[in-house]
């Protein structure tokens, strides 16, 4: 009954604001992990804001929180790209830095094999027998695996189900 049973049914929000709230109460000044963690915190409350202004009384969904854990990874990997160019090596080290702890509340990308069994299950499931099918499966993919597929993996894996006559002959 520890941790990891919390965070298996706990929402992305909730699990910032708890880490939020934990390290704020550590009392050890400004971190580079408070500092991030606020700064996540404040991208998805900015979201929320945008979400009631929608008329959605929940705020932003838990698809829109992870979209905003991605986009702010994406320009931190920019950002450190740019300050290794430029020489600012230290910059670059904090970008990575936050980029581990913005990590660390994305759930895990299914591995190759677990990834291949995933595609398998799709294909199967939907009939998939031609390439054609790609979309349809990638789509059904993504809705059954929310968080856990990255689509360049996902989409050569799908496109080699499709390709090696494993699906036709299903």
């Amino acid at each position: 009954m520890g941790q990891e049973d919390k965070t298996e049914v706990m929402s992305l929000k909730a699990r910032v604001a708890q880490a939020l709230k934990t390290e704020q109460e550590k009392n050890e000044g400004c971190t580079t992990r408070l500092s991030t963690l606020r700064l996540i915190d404040a991208a998805i409350r900015d979201r929320d804001v945008c979400a009631r202004g929608r008329g959605d009384t929940e705020g932003c969904p838990e698809a829109d929180v992870r979209n905003v854990l991605d986009t702010m990874i994406a320009q931190r990997e920019t950002a450190a790209r740019e300050h290794d160019d430029a020489g600012r090596i230290e910059d670059a080290i904090r970008e990575r830095e936050e980029i581990e702890i913005i990590r660390a509340f994305l759930p895990e990308p299914l591995c190759t094999k677990d990834l291949q069994a995933a595609v398998d299950e799709v294909v199967e499931d939907l009939g998939a027998t031609k390439l054609k099918d790609i979309g349809r499966c990638m789509s059904a993919l993504k809705k059954r695996y929310p968080g856990k597929i990255e689509s360049g993996t996902a989409g050569k894996a799908m496109r080699k189900a499709l390709t090696s006559g494993k699906a036709a002959t299903k």
